[in-house]
């Protein structure tokens, strides 16, 4: 395993302070209806057995403007540290949800969705990683994902990128 660079240490044990984290899944389909919704069960179930509490839970139309006014509205609540978004973020004409969303960014991670992108090439869709527009950023303190729609790549993005980080950014956002 590689060292972390100096500092690292320090800065993530700080982040305990947000060991427990209040989030929002909002799912972004045409096609689903919360019961038959699997990726925003799968963000659900992730985090609450990673210990988090999930606040709010929606599911929209890809619609652009309804999209960025829900996300406007949890931005301002204060219950809230992640919002994580599925669905939307593909090459298709109804894929609205990055441009619903990047307004609203106080500052985007860009590194976020590279590595997404790297793992789903490696371990998922190889080349066709490319054709996801999955990111992240911060706005009004809290920390904002998109994502592509699929459970499986829901289930990466949690478990190799989230879940791992979303303390230690959201300490970064908050300081």
């Amino acid at each position: 395993m590689t060292e972390l660079p100096e500092g690292t240490a320090a800065h993530r044990a700080d982040a305990a302070r947000f060991a427990t984290l209040r989030a929002a899944v909002l799912t972004v389909t045409d096609s689903r209806t919360l019961a038959t919704d699997l990726s925003g069960d799968r963000l659900r179930d992730g985090l609450t057995a990673a210990g988090h509490t999930v606040v709010a839970r929606d599911l929209l139309p890809n619609d652009e403007a309804r999209v960025r006014a829900h996300v406007e509205q949890w931005l301002g609540r204060e219950d809230l540290d992640v919002i994580v978004i599925t669905g939307g973020t593909g090459l298709g004409s109804r894929d609205r949800t990055i441009e619903a969303v990047r307004p609203l960014l106080e500052k985007e991670i860009p590194g976020f969705g590279e590595l997404f992108r790297l793992l789903g090439y490696q371990e998922q869709v190889g080349t066709a990683a490319m054709l996801s527009r999955a990111t992240a950023g911060s706005a009004h303190g809290k920390l904002v994902v998109s994502l592509p729609g699929s459970a499986a790549a829901v289930g990466l993005a949690l478990e190799r990128l989230i879940l791992p980080e979303a303390a230690h950014l959201l300490r970064e956002i908050r300081r």
